[in-house]
């Protein structure tokens, strides 16, 4: 369900609770769904426990996860439904910017960075 990558430099908290994000705005999870548990997640991508109860904890927060006692964690009730694709596409802003940022660094020109992406979305 999702994808942890601790050399990706991002805090393992952040790149769950950013992925929970995008597929709740994309719709993949809905109100009500449950969330695997703590100790489920960090079982399955070998981190500590505490990593993966921070990221919900921040969700929480947030208002994006309810948490009931002894019960999985779940999705809250939303108050945007049918997130328009522009409104989606701005939870990819920020790779999009270190995509940008990289390749301006590599010296990679646009044209060969879009080529490259399309590449990868076509061989998805």
């Amino acid at each position: 369900m999702f994808t942890l990558n601790p050399q990706s430099g991002i805090p393992i908290y952040r790149q769950l609770a950013e992925q929970i994000r995008r597929m709740v705005a994309g719709g993949q999870i809905k109100e009500g769904d449950e969330l695997p548990s703590v100790r489920e997640l960090a079982l399955e991508h070998a981190v500590n426990p505490m990593t993966i109860s921070k990221a919900y904890s921040l969700l929480e927060v947030e208002g994006l996860l309810i948490r009931h006692r002894g019960k999985p964690m779940q999705i809250a009730r939303q108050n945007k439904q049918n997130n328009s694709e522009q409104e989606r596409l701005q939870h990819l802003h920020p790779q999009l910017e270190q995509l940008v940022i990289a390749a301006r660094q590599l010296e990679i020109s646009d044209k060969v960075l879009l080529a490259s992406l399309r590449d990868m979305l076509a061989s998805e």
